[in-house]
């Protein structure tokens, strides 16, 4: 009688369940839609002029003159490829649509809209830019102070009051002692004040510190409202501080476009480039940056191999301060010269969204910040050229654009593990 062996069982292969996301592909095609009404339902006729260079560059670029109605029905359709593509990727693809279709798309619509917006009419595509990068100078600043402090663990929402106490600050230091250098740093002072509540409270008194940031940033608005009204209209003295001179880069600022933009820039604007980089650079690259997101992502595993939590916590909280501090100087010693009541104007939750629509990383989050500043401006450029779109749906832009960030249209944004969670050692 012979032994049978049973034969080996086949091994069980689990296919993996493929997640299909389609609020991309959505939200192309109802840009897209969009796109195919400026072209065919609001048509515009004429031609639209777009302007290269100013009267400082070494070369100077002829402007770029598109017919309207032809231009804006090509785009239109390109859209719409770009809106099935996306969703072909999707359905038969990897399950979501990739970044460089829905770039591509955003550079599309926007050039469709602004050919759309402004025919017969000329667009001076320098002087667009600059302004965009001037209201864009404090988001990143505060976006780059919102990314070090959530990097460690502890939410900003006082990222409003820390611009609007470095701007106070700098505008009375800056009138007393007449040195903008100066006043900076007193800025930056200012605004680590604040962060110190913030971080003795969330940390060490281990209050929620969602309700911390909004009652400092109340706290900030009344404070720099009643000094304003009871101080500053009365002696003007005391709020006309010197303001940083611009210092165009030799060579660099006389290109075409960028040479503006980028190099015909104040000190405050040169700092930012240094600071964008520094902080990446610090976050990922040095050991300070290593204990940093330790501390945010898993604060137990680093108090085991010696890192005490909450002082990391503490002092790269007042760090963050410190930067959005030079973001609040840029109000009063770059482009207003002068403080004045709530001048802020929400830009540090502007800022915040932007750290979430760049995920925690200082390079997405200067882009985000960016791209708010863009569309901030856009309004402004395209009242001055008298376009047809209305003025109150230009003034929601913005706004609008912050809530696509924030609702996560660009994917999952997830947040340190240990974010907004006091550290309590056992």
């Amino acid at each position: 009688m012979t032994a049978t062996t049973p034969a080996a069982a086949a091994p069980i292969v689990h296919e993996k369940a493929r997640v299909r996301s389609w609020k991309s592909p959505i939200a192309l095609g109802v840009f897209a839609l969009a796109g195919l009404l400026l072209a065919f339902a609001f048509p515009n006729t004429g031609e639209t002029t777009f302007t290269l260079s100013t009267t400082a560059d070494a070369i100077q670029l002829a402007p770029f003159v598109v017919p309207t109605q032809l231009t804006v029905a090509i785009l239109a359709i390109l859209l719409v490829l770009l809106a099935l593509g996306a969703a072909a990727f999707v359905q038969l693809g990897s399950g979501r649509a990739p970044l460089w279709i829905a770039v591509v798309f955003a550079a599309l619509f926007l050039f469709t809209f602004l050919t759309w917006a402004a025919a017969g009419k000329n667009i001076p595509v320098p002087g667009m830019l600059v302004g965009t990068l001037a209201l864009s100078v404090p988001l990143i600043f505060g976006a780059l102070g919102g990314v070090i402090s959530e990097r460690g663990g502890v939410v900003n929402i006082a990222i409003e009051g820390q611009l609007l106490f470095g701007a106070f600050s700098a505008a009375i230091v800056g009138s007393i002692t007449g040195q903008p250098v100066v006043a900076l740093l007193a800025a930056m002072v200012g605004a680590m004040l604040v962060s110190f509540v913030l971080a003795a409270f969330s940390i060490k008194y281990i209050v929620d510190q969602v309700i911390v940031g909004v009652v400092l940033n109340v706290l900030v608005t009344g404070l720099t409202s009643f000094f304003y009204s009871k101080v500053l209209t009365t002696d003007p003295s005391l709020n006309s501080p010197v303001k940083f001179p611009i210092v165009p880069i030799p060579g660099l600022s006389e290109i075409p476009i960028l040479g503006p933009v980028l190099f015909r820039q104040t000190v405050i604007v040169y700092i930012m480039y240094i600071a964008v980089f520094l902080v990446w650079f610090g976050l990922f690259k040095t050991r300070w940056g290593l204990r940093l997101r330790a501390v945010g992502e898993h604060p137990t595993a680093a108090d085991t191999v010696g890192i005490n939590v909450n002082r990391t916590r503490f002092w790269n909280v007042a760090l963050a301060g410190a930067v959005v501090g030079i973001g609040g100087a840029y109000y009063t010693l770059d482009v207003v010269g002068q403080f004045g009541k709530e001048m802020t104007n929400g830009a540090g939750f502007i800022a915040l969204a932007a750290v979430i629509f760049g995920r925690w990383d200082p390079i997405r989050a200067t882009l985000a910040g960016l791209l708010f500043g863009f569309a901030t401006n856009l309004q402004s450029v395209l009242g001055i050229i008298g376009s047809p779109v209305p003025s109150d749906f230009m003034l929601m832009l913005p706004y609008v654009v912050t809530i696509f960030a924030v609702a996560g249209l660009v994917g999952v944004s997830r947040a340190p593990a240990a974010d907004g969670k006091p550290y309590i050692k056992s």
